[in-house]
């Protein structure tokens, strides 16, 4: 129970930052994707950039608001996003996990329901802590081509976040993102037998997943 109440606590903390925040000035891409120092950026789902800087320190220039909010929607109700819960899901129930949910339909649709919970607890606390903290928690491919640098960037990004100078910093807002939403899912919604052990390790092992698949992204899928 007390572990549900921090998490509870740390989930109204970011969604207050959410409404309250105000954005600080920098010199990030404008609309059409132009910053005002002249960077360019690309993306498909608002959740990984690709940024092309003629100028700026480390290679990185801070998106807008308006950008960074675009990508809490997409990382919500994106079609990337509803599509993984789809498939997580599906996956789960024919592993029949949790099996007090059952294998048919509508253990299917508890699945999908409590992915889509779980996403919401997860971007909420980790948007609203990257407005709060000026942090910026996406991935971003390395710039640099060895393939250590590229291994490297991918495996630390799931718990590094960036300042608007673009210095790494140790990934707060993703870190209690991730076991806040596990956590709060053990404790609450998911069957009697789970608790919040068992919300730290589905948090550990979603950060595992998130550095494999920044693999992924770095060597197969460039988009």
């Amino acid at each position: 129970m007390k572990c549900s109440i921090f998490t509870l606590t740390i989930l109204l903390i970011a969604t207050a930052a959410v409404f309250g925040q105000q954005d600080t000035p920098t010199s990030a891409p404008s609309e059409s994707g132009v910053s005002k120092n002249g960077a360019t950026e690309s993306g498909n789902d608002g959740g990984d950039k690709k940024l092309t800087v003629p100028s700026a320190q480390n290679g990185y220039v801070r998106p807008d608001s308006k950008t960074r909010f675009k990508s809490y929607v997409n990382g919500l109700v994106g079609p990337m996003a509803a599509g993984k819960h789809v498939a997580l899901a599906g996956f789960s129930t024919w592993r029949n996990s949790p099996e007090e949910w059952g294998d048919h339909w509508e253990g299917f649709g508890r699945r999908v329901a409590s992915n889509f919970g779980k996403n919401f607890i997860k971007q909420t606390t980790v948007y609203g802590l990257d407005e709060s903290l000026s942090l910026d928690s996406h991935y971003y491919r390395s710039e640099r081509k060895g393939v250590g640098s590229k291994i490297k960037n991918a495996l630390i990004s799931p718990v590094t976040a960036r300042t608007i100078s673009g210095r790494r910093v140790l990934g707060v807002p993703r870190i209690a993102g991730t076991y806040a939403s596990s956590i709060l899912a053990a404790e609450t919604w998911y069957p009697a037998r789970y608790d919040w052990k068992d919300g730290l390790k589905s948090g550990t092992y979603s950060l595992g997943f998130n550095a494999a698949f920044n693999l992924v992204k770095e060597f197969i899928w460039k988009k």
